[in-house]
């Protein structure tokens, strides 16, 4: 019980946070969830035979699109495989605000053929009934998952069970107007005319025979504006709703359009995993991106490679300045232990920030060493935005980081000894190497992970001084986060970057030893 609040602490800030992110590293309900009829019809089309899809799913499109587009969750859609394929999102966008005239194309007519389709009451009584309450709960849950939302609450509506099996196509538009309009809008479905999305619809269910012959002898709400309608199908438009999605864009009838969102359709997905190592899923299986495109196995060896260098770098600067404070007086040591411990006072952006003044070829240093002679005026040196200004800057801040795990330690280190080896004919170098140093080690283990594991996640820094050469993993990680918002990405680098580190980690337990790694004692 004692524990208990930090164990449960442990597990909401750090536990949970990671799960949640490998999760979003391989979760894909966004293609699902916004357009599922899409994609229940769409997993028997072959792509292989370079044929756009039936008109069936073309339907599917129109009505999954036109919820979309209500619910502004279309361009969400767009984002999600613009990420796979570029101009989707466009693709997707602009369909979206013209689906409104597509659906016309059938009001107007039927309006013309019988005025009663003009009134939403007319509309109300013909599809409501009984016997529908699974289909209205059906709707309900498809709703729910495209907005993330309960949509609980009560419609005033129940569709018919006798007009579904007549107009299937219409029902179920028509059930999608009622939810929304009730839910969302708090408006009375009997009062609202209905969206354009369900004179669509109709003109989809007149298009079926066996629809036309059961409206003739049907006799509940709407049968005489039904009749005529039916009677007059040659008023409507004769093109399918696959030429009017080809008549917005040509892209809709792109075999390519169409493998992509068949591609990622599924609920889970390795497209994250495989673009954070520069491969990609296409419909032939896994390849290799393109050469130019290919940047996120660079940017993983570098980070790797820089965090070395960094954590070297600390290992070279800190250990002298541990030893100083370990072995001089303890008013001295305590006033420079204060000079180690000011970085920390003061923020890491003004830090760094004065690197970058320091750094740059008009800077302090430059300056200093054209002064002294070292360096022609003409031929300053480079030290900003690369890998030199990114390694510099953070071994500075990360400095203390080193020294006071090896201070620490050095503190337990008895002097005694190295008088002894003296003693017994060492010289100081021999004394050092062969009996106080090895002591130390245990320090050097602590530092070296504590820095390694934050120069791998360091970001601020790298994006101030490093350019384009001195940019670690960690940000393109937050570029995705909070620029792109592709988290799905964002989560499989994170995700990738977090294996890396534990698989070091066990190297390091393998080659060292953990229980070596002390902060004194």
């Amino acid at each position: 019980m004692l524990i208990a609040p930090l164990l449960l602490f442990v597990v909401v800030t750090f536990v949970v946070p990671i799960l949640s992110m490998l999760f979003r590293s391989v979760e894909n309900d966004i293609v699902p969830d916004t357009i599922p009829g899409v994609v229940t019809e769409l997993s028997e089309w072959d792509g292989s035979t370079g044929v756009p899809p039936s008109e069936e799913v073309f339907r599917y499109l129109y009505l999954d699109l036109f919820k979309a587009s209500e619910a502004k969750q279309h361009t969400r859609l767009g984002t999600r495989l613009n990420y796979e394929k570029t101009g989707l999102s466009s693709l997707l966008r602009t369909t979206g605000r013209s689906l409104d005239d597509v659906g016309e194309e059938w009001q107007d007519p039927l309006e013309d053929i019988d005025a009663n389709f003009k009134d939403g009451a007319f509309w109300y009584k013909m599809m409501s009934g009984t016997d529908g309450e699974d289909l209205l709960e059906e709707r309900r849950d498809l709703w729910a998952a495209m907005v993330g939302e309960s949509m609980g609450g009560d419609v005033g509506f129940v569709p018919s069970e006798q007009v579904a099996q007549m107009l299937p196509w219409t029902t179920r538009a028509y059930t999608d107007f009622a939810i929304w309009t009730a839910i969302e809008e708090e408006d009375t479905v009997a009062e609202e005319d209905p969206w354009e999305s369900v004179y669509g619809a109709l003109g989809m269910d007149l298009t079926t025979p066996e629809t036309v012959t059961a409206i003739q002898s049907y006799t509940g709400p709407g049968a005489e504006a039904l009749k005529a309608a039916a009677a007059n199908v040659g008023q409507l438009p004769q093109t399918g709703f696959r030429e009017a999605f080809a008549a917005e864009n040509k892209d809709w009838l792109s075999p390519d359009v169409w493998a992509t969102i068949k591609l990622y359709s599924s609920s889970m997905t390795s497209g994250y995993f495989l673009n954070a190592v520069d491969m990609q899923l296409t419909p032939d299986g896994i390849e290799q991106k393109p050469e130019n495109q290919q940047i996120y196995t660079q940017l993983f060896m570098r980070t790797l490679v820089m965090a070395l260098i960094i954590t070297a770098s600390c290992v070279v600067l800190g250990y002298p300045v541990a030893w100083l404070l370990a072995n001089l007086p303890m008013r001295t040591a305590s006033i420079l232990m204060i000079l180690v411990l000011l970085p920390f006072w003061t923020s890491l952006l003004v830090r760094t920030s004065a690197w970058k003044v320091l750094l740059q070829q008009q800077g302090v240093i430059n300056e200093i060493l054209v002064w002294l002679g070292f360096v022609n005026d003409a031929d300053r040196l480079i030290l900003m935005n690369n890998a030199t200004g990114t390694i510099i800057a953070m071994t500075h801040i990360l400095l203390p980081f080193m020294i006071l795990p090896l201070y620490s330690v050095m503190k337990t280190i008895q002097p005694s000894y190295l008088r002894a080896a003296k003693s017994l004919g060492a010289t100081n170098w021999t004394a050092f190497w062969r009996v106080y140093f090895p002591q130390s080690v245990p320090g050097i283990g602590a530092g070296s992970i504590l820095v390694f594991i934050l120069a791998i996640g360091y970001y601020i820094t790298p994006e101030i001084v490093g350019g384009t050469s001195g940019v670690f993993i960690s940000n393109r990680i937050a570029y995705h986060i909070s620029s792109s918002l592709n988290w799905g990405l964002a989560a499989a680098l994170g995700s990738i970057l977090l294996v890396v580190v534990l698989g070091l980690y066990w190297c390091y337990d393998r080659i060292v030893g953990i229980d070596n790694v002390k902060l004194g004692g």
